[in-house]
Parts: structure tokens; C-alpha cells; sequence
């Protein structure tokens, strides 16, 4: 998972993509880097850690330019540590390009032999990132034909990247000389939106994983990047538009929602704070389903994203909300600690119980996923050394009973919790006296409320095992089990997504 952005303005873009990244840093807290474009040259500076740390004042005055991209990295299964990975990329033939990626390709392997064996062209990481650019470098180089560019040419070659790549993506890239291209795969997957601002002498361009990049350096968000569309935005600031995919058709990653976007973003015209609140409402009812409510003295949230479905579902089955854990913010999220002993630390560290509000009491914990289940057994470890009488979990999303191929790095399916056990054992697993999960079909519905015209179709692989772009099988998934197996696995989901 990372964020992506790219600006193209009339004035040095260096601090503005800066606090952007900022912006988008729970998308990615492994590496960061910004590439600027200035008198025909590129800049670049990319490093590992976070934004703060990565960028000094030396390291901005090397970025000089009026147009520029960047990103947040959090690197998926078998990715290398090396910062080689760490983005943007750059290629100088034929045409000088960087680019950043969100996403996940699954055909990566087979297109990085085709450009090696067909197209001729080099690629020096295990990057999947790498694989799409050069992919992309090589459609431009054939829609061009020795020519210079043109926005029909530029479109020409998306189509043809389109045709060839498969899984997910969100791209921005930048062309010397010629200006910066976004687009999203056909069925838009990451999310992607577009926003401007007028300076009075032109219009300037911001593209980003999230609105709250735009919106939050004073952007007017004007649209999503269509599933399969490609957004050119030339050197004067003239922006066109085209669809770029045979057959596109919105699908968007439900834990987007659930997780990992930040609850003042609006995605695909949904709001991730009131998808949140209806998760809640949803999530209710079935708790009123399943367990007693008579035995439940409280609602208390895991901070922080799961906190809107907690309050409504409080809200909903009228009982008392309590916030009866207090998130240490200058702990690292949990999910990204290399390991089982350094997570079950990091949760200790990371969250605090106030003993009050637990005492005598039973409580209905809710958080946003369980996944592994480490964390979710610490929590109710806590809550019982707090003084509750009860523990009762509940999860905003369904089980988790399969792997995601399509940028969320997730444990193997033998890994997860769920994997061959029912709700009752789950429950038993993580030491709670009862545990609901939220309904899939509820947990879509409380997303399409929000825009049912839009929001059709769901990517809800890791719940249901079923992978929309129609490539994936038991041999793909094995070989990504023992891809996962060669580094430090990745710590739990849950508990927190949105903040840092």
C-alpha cells in the first residue's frame, strides 16, 4: 500500500508535495520520495523512514521545479528492504520519465520476461513498480514511432498498458518536456482523484491517492480518476482527459473503507467517515442479533479508525460509549513491526488501558478488522487486567479468509486467524465471551448507500476469495505464500488504520 501524488503548477511544487506526503503518510511509512522537473532535468531525493526524516532544508533546496511527484511507501510481500525500491522511478529512453505506483500487478513476472526477452529493456529491481514503468516507457516509444508526442500518442500507449498489465494500479508520471500523466487500471481498484486550485495567472493540478492531499494544501477536489481513464496536463497547464480501457468498470477495495483511508477523505464519491458510520449501524444490528444486549455495560472503540463505527453501533442499540483505551501517537503502527515478539511488544506500548472504565464491567469491544488476531488477543488480554467482568469483540469487517493480492500486504492465508476456524472458535482464539463479525454484504451495502449509482461491485477478495481481474488461482497463491515466507513477516492489521 502507498500514497501517490503529483503536482503540476506555476511555482516551486517542492513544499507543496511535501506536505502532501505528509498528508498521505498512513499510506506508507517505509520509505518516502519527491522527483521534480526543471529546465529539462530531473530531481530526485527518495530515502527510507518517514517524510519528517527522509526530507532536511538541503534536501528540499535540491528540488527545485514547477511540476513534481512523490510518494509514501509501505512495501508489499517479497519486496526488497533496498531503498532502490523506494519511488519514484526513473527511465531516460525514450523519453525521460518518473513515476510513482500505488498497487499491486500480478502478471509482473511474466511482463518483466517479455520486456527482457522482447522489448529489450532492463529492469534492475524486483519491483512490480518498475516492471509497469518500463511497460509504459516502451507502449510511448512505439505510439511515438520516432515523433515527438502528442496527448493522442500519450493516451495511445495507456490503452496498450491497459491490454498488457494486470491486478491493480494508480499512476502518476511525469514526461520531460512534455507534462504529467495520471491513471488508474480498469477497474479502479486504488483510488485516485484529481483536484485544481487558480492562482489567478493559470490553473494549477493536483493528483493524489486521497482527497484529504488536495483539499489539505487548499485544492478544490474536482473528480476521481475514472477506472481505465488517463489524465494528461501539459506543460501550460491545460488538462485533457480520455478513457483508455475496453471495458472498464468501477470495483473498488472495500478495505479502503474499512481501514486504510483516512476518514476525512471522499473516495469514488463516498465519504470514508459516514462509510464508517454505517459500518457501525450494520455491524449493530447484528450484534443485537447475536448477543445479548442486556449483558453489554459499554461500547468502546480500538482507536482510531475503528472509533465512527463504534459510536454509531453505540448509538444505534442505545448504549454508553466509553473511550476506554488511549493510543500512544509516537509508537509506529503495529502492522508494520518486523515480527511476532517486536508486535506483541509494540501493542503494549501503543495502547494503554484506563482501569475505570473497566472495572465491574462488561464491555463490547469494536474494532476494524481482525486479521492475524495477535493484536485482537492483547486488546482483550488488557481489558480483562483492566477489571472487566465481560469481554465481548466486534469486528467492522467480515473474516478475513484470504490473501490480498492487489497491494495490501496481508499474512498468508494459513496465517490468518480465520482460516479454517468458525466465529466460535475466532472468539476463543482471541480471548473474547462472544464475537460478530460484520456481514459482507452489509459491510458493501453500507459503502453503496453512500452512492449506489457508482458503487456497484466491490474488491472484496480477502473475504470472499473471489479476484476480479480473473488471473488468480491455487498456484498463484502458493507461489505468493513462499515469496511471503522469504522476509520478516508483517505485523497486525487493525487496531488504528488511519493514523499514524
Amino acid at each position: 500500500m502507498c500514497g501517490i501524488v503529483g503536482v503540476a503548477g506555476s511555482s516551486p511544487v517542492n513544499q507543496l508535495i511535501y506536505d502532501s506526503l505528509l498528508l498521505l503518510q498512513h499510506r506508507g511509512q517505509d520509505a518516502a520520495g519527491i522527483a521534480t522537473s526543471h529546465d529539462q532535468f530531473f530531481n530526485m531525493h527518495k530515502a527510507h523512514g518517514l517524510v519528517r526524516d527522509v526530507f532536511r532544508t538541503r534536501n528540499m533546496r535540491s528540488l527545485p521545479g514547477n511540476s513534481g511527484l512523490g510518494q509514501v511507501r509501505y512495501p508489499t510481500a517479497g519486496s526488497s528492504d533496498s531503498v532502490d525500491e523506494a519511488q519514484p522511478f526513473y527511465v531516460n529512453a525514450p523519453f525521460g520519465i518518473t513515476f510513482v505506483h500505488n498497487g499491486n500487478l500480478t502478471n509482473w513476472r511474466e511482463l518483466r520476461d517479455e520486456l527482457f526477452n522482447i522489448d529489450r529493456r532492463h529492469i534492475n529491481t524486483n519491483s512490480d513498480s518498475e516492471v509497469l514503468l518500463n511497460v509504459f516507457a516502451h507502449e510511448l516509444q512505439l505510439a511515438a514511432n520516432g515523433c515527438s508526442l502528442d496527448e493522442n500518442m500519450i493516451f495511445s500507449a495507456v490503452s496498450s498498458v491497459h491490454r498488457r498489465a494486470k491486478g491493480a494500479y494508480a499512476v502518476i508520471a511525469q514526461i520531460a518536456s512534455y507534462g504529467m500523466v495520471a491513471f488508474r487500471d480498469p477497474y479502479g481498484i486504488r483510488p485516485l482523484c484529481l483536484g485544481s486550485i487558480n492562482t489567478g495567472s493559470r490553473t494549477e493540478w493536483m493528483v493524489a491517492s486521497e482527497s484529504v492531499a488536495l483539499t489539505g494544501c487548499g485544492f478544490t477536489l474536482v473528480r476521481d480518476v475514472a477506472p481505465g481513464e488517463a489524465i494528461f496536463i501539459d506543460l501550460d497547464g491545460n488538462m485533457v482527459s480520455r478513457q483508455c480501457a475496453e471495458h472498464p468498470a468501477l470495483t473498488s477495495c472495500v478495505f479502503e473503507y474499512v481501514y486504510f483511508a483516512r476518514p476525512d477523505s471522499v473516495m469514488d464519491g463516498v465519504s470514508v467517515y459516514d462509510a464508517r458510520l454505517n459500518m457501525g449501524e450494520y455491524l449493530g444490528d447484528n450484534v443485537a442479533k447475536t448477543l445479548r444486549l442486556g449483558e453489554i455495560d459499554v461500547v468502546m472503540p480500538i482507536p482510531d479508525s475503528s472509533r465512527p463505527s463504534a459510536m454509531q453501533l453505540a448509538a444505534r442499540l442505545d448504549l454508553s460509549y466509553r473511550e476506554g483505551f488511549i493510543k500512544n501517537r509516537y509508537i509506529g503502527r503495529t502492522f508494520i513491526m518486523p515480527g511476532q515478539a517486536v508486535r506483541k511488544k509494540s501493542v503494549r506500548q501503543k495502547l494503554s488501558a484506563i482501569d475505570m472504565e473497566f472495572r465491574g464491567k462488561n464491555v463490547l469491544l469494536v474494532d476494524d478488522s481482525i486479521v492475524r488476531g495477535t493484536t485482537s488477543r492483547q486488546i482483550v488480554d488488557m481489558a480483562r487486567a483492566a477489571g472487566a467482568n465481560k469481554v465481548y469483540f466486534a469486528s467492522a469487517a467480515p473474516a478475513v479468509r484470504f490473501p490480498n493480492v492487489y497491494g495490501i500486504d496481508m499474512p498468508t492465508q494459513t496465517e490468518l486467524i480465520a482460516t479454517g476456524r468458525d466465529t466460535e472458535q475466532v472468539a476463543r482464539e482471541i480471548g473474547a465471551d462472544g464475537l460478530v463479525y460484520q456481514e459482507l454484504s452489509d459491510l458493501e451495502q453500507s459503502i453503496r448507500d453512500l452512492n449506489p449509482a457508482a458503487m456497484k461491485n466491490f474488491e472484496s477478495s480477502c473475504f470472499n476469495g473471489h479476484y476480479v481481474t480473473g488471473d488468480i488461482d491455487a498456484a498463484y497463491l502458493e507461489r505468493l505464500n513462499q515469496t511471503r515466507g522469504m522476509r520478516p513477516a508483517a505485523g497486525e492489521m487493525g487496531s488504528g488504520g488511519e493514523e499514524a
